[in-house]
């Protein structure tokens, strides 16, 4: 069984009207990814608008959360950044709000050599006793952390998982091949969920789950459960939703189909801008 469950919800953050973290529309949002197949959630990725959350700012969320949803689905911090000294303190001042776990992402921007990401993954996986999910996300990084390096990094006793983005099915198929006993792969792309069921990862690091819950907890039940035709064809089905989401940039989607869902989480700080109506009416229509 995975260690942090199927079905894991890259959370986006809701805002009010003044683009300041609004904590009572995070609380119904929790409330509704339970209600629908959400096991865990990860609070401040990218999804969540990290970039524009200052460090104060994350940790509120962070006790908020802990506080609201102990108890009731693991909690993983986003406390990934591409400086190490940083992403080590972060860490390690997280460590202390009683979440579960924390994500931590490729350093960005910096393209670091693979030495160097092993470098950096393993400074701060000794930093810290929590459990380490590691996050490769090329697309976003402008680095690939290879099936190697991710092994290597796979030997440290609490490095227990990887949310793999780079949408290369031989990569994943090397780790998980490789992996020590215990160490687990979460596909990082909604539209590979099955695909990397069938050749061994765990579950779905999700974005579409904040409007389709249920189908994909469906979806990923009848595949564990031997039912591959009912899991294809709802995979199937479901695919222009994990794709329509990121049709412009997200969270911005996501956001506007939960209001279209009636649960509201405001808009998205700059750089990030909102949908026009047309946009908007393209979003709503992936949700009938």
């Amino acid at each position: 069984m995975a260690r942090f469950g199927r079905l894991v919800t890259a959370m986006v953050t809701p805002f009010n009207e003044h683009l300041e973290i609004d904590f009572e529309k995070t609380e119904r949002l929790i409330d509704h990814l339970l209600a629908t197949g959400t096991e865990a959630i990860v609070v401040s990725g990218t999804t969540g608008e990290s970039p524009t959350l200052s460090r104060s700012e994350k940790l509120e969320l962070f006790k908020h959360t802990v506080a609201y949803a102990k108890g009731k689905c693991h909690l993983i911090a986003g406390t990934g950044s591409n400086d190490t000294a940083s992403t080590v303190e972060f860490t390690q001042a997280v460590q202390a709000l009683g979440v579960d776990a924390v994500m931590v992402v490729a350093p960005y921007y910096s393209r670091p050599s693979q030495e160097g990401l092993f470098a950096h993954f393993k400074t701060v996986a000794e930093a810290t006793d929590l459990p380490v999910m590691l996050y490769n996300v090329p697309g976003r990084t402008a680095v690939n952390m290879t099936a190697e390096t991710t092994l290597r990094l796979a030997q440290l006793p609490n490095v227990v998982c990887i949310k793999e983005a780079s949408g290369n099915l031989s990569q994943m198929a090397k780790i998980i091949e490789h992996a020590p006993e215990g160490f687990e792969l979460y596909s990082g792309d909604d539209s590979l969920t099955l695909p990397i069921l069938s050749i061994g990862g765990v579950g779905i690091v999700s974005v579409a789950s904040h409007v389709v819950g249920c189908p994909m907890t469906e979806m990923i039940d009848s595949f564990f459960a031997g039912d591959h035709l009912s899991a294809a064809r709802l995979h199937r089905k479901l695919m222009p939703v994990f794709e329509g989401l990121f049709a412009y940039p997200s969270p911005g989607p996501t956001k506007v189909a939960l209001e279209k869902l009636g649960v509201a989480v405001g808009g998205v700080r700059l750089p990030l801008f909102e949908l026009n109506e047309q946009e908007k009416a393209f979003v709503h229509s992936l949700l009938v």
